[in-house]
Order: C-alpha cells, then structure tokens, then sequence
C-alpha cells in the first residue's frame, strides 16, 4: 500500500496523485494532480549547484548512513509565496533535523539569485538552481494557473531514495511544511 500525504491509501497498480487546492469563485476545491515520479518510485538521481556553487548529488543522501530529504520545488526567489514556504520550512528546522531530513528547495533561479534569497531569510538549508528547468521536467511537476506557472511541489524522500510522499499545493505554500513533517514522522 502507498501512503499519501492526505492520509489515503492507495493500492500500488493505481498511480498515485496528490492532491492540490483551486480556489474558484470563493470556493476552494480538490483536483488530482499526477506527476511523473509517483510515491513508491525511486526518486530520480540528479546534481545541481546550490547556492555556493557547490554541486549537490540528490544520491548523496542515500546509503547506509543516509538520510531522509525534503525536496521542495517552487516557483521562483522573492515571490510572495516562494517567501512564505521558505520561512515556513526555516521556521520548522528543528522539527527537520530531529527527524534527521535534509531539506532542499529547487527552482528555475540560478546561484547568484539562491545567495540574495538564502542570505535575505537567513535560510538554514541549501537552495539549488536549476536554471532551464531540466530537472523540474525529468520529475514532471506540473505547471499551474493554465501552464502559466511552474508548479509548487514537495516530495519526501527516505534514505533508500524511494519516495514516500507527494504534497502539491499552489494556494498554500506554508502547508508542505506540515505535511512533511507528517510524512517524516514528526
């Protein structure tokens, strides 16, 4: 069986979708939303340069002496909403770290954007630039608002790289903080 972030279950012949809040004329409502990499996949391995320039290898976490991972993907630097999950997930570092998680944010910024936004919120963990989106596509995190913009998507990773959860919420950034830390235990 599968967990999802929502709580439900799922078997394994059926793919599984998170689920992702629209708001519409007041009203919010809840579409499913499927991505490439589905829970219970091995995540796909991928390097990147994080804020030094360093390039971070998503298998690094793995292994014996492994670790979970967050990974979030998100819109873009300095946004509202970019703003408000990344001080979301700052705000919950301890709660992270005592659950032994890394956690990475990527977006389409490149490093010199990630060190002005790392350094405005004083963020405690490491910010990855995928400039062309190239990895975004590999995971396939679906764009939002008619394809308009790229998409707001956090997976749970454990320290064998399979993922053990999915929470895609546009109108919600704060609430894939939350939902990590469920995934994770915590």
């Amino acid at each position: 069986m599968q967990k999802q972030l929502s709580g439900t279950a799922m078997p394994r012949a059926v793919p599984a979708p998170c689920r992702a809040h629209i708001r519409s004329s007041g009203r919010q409502r809840i579409v499913q939303v499927k991505a490439a990499v589905q829970v219970g996949d091995k995540a796909p391995d991928f390097s990147l340069p994080d804020q030094n320039g360093k390039n971070i290898k998503l298998s690094s976490f793995q292994g014996l002496f492994g670790k979970p991972v967050v990974l979030y993907f998100y819109p873009a630097d300095n946004s509202s909403g970019c703003t408000k999950q990344a001080n979301a997930f700052k705000t919950s570092a301890g709660a992270f770290s005592k659950a032994g998680a890394v956690v990475l944010g990527v977006s389409k910024d490149d490093v010199d954007s990630h060190v002005e936004f790392r350094s405005k919120l004083d963020l405690p963990f490491s910010l990855l630039a995928d400039e062309g989106g190239k990895v975004r596509k590999e995971w396939g995190i679906p764009k939002d608002f008619l394809g308009l913009l790229d998409g707001r998507q956090t997976y749970v990773i454990d320290k064998s790289g399979v993922v053990k959860a999915i929470h895609n919420n546009q109108f919600d950034p704060e609430s894939h903080v939350g939902e990590a830390l469920a995934a994770l235990g915590a």
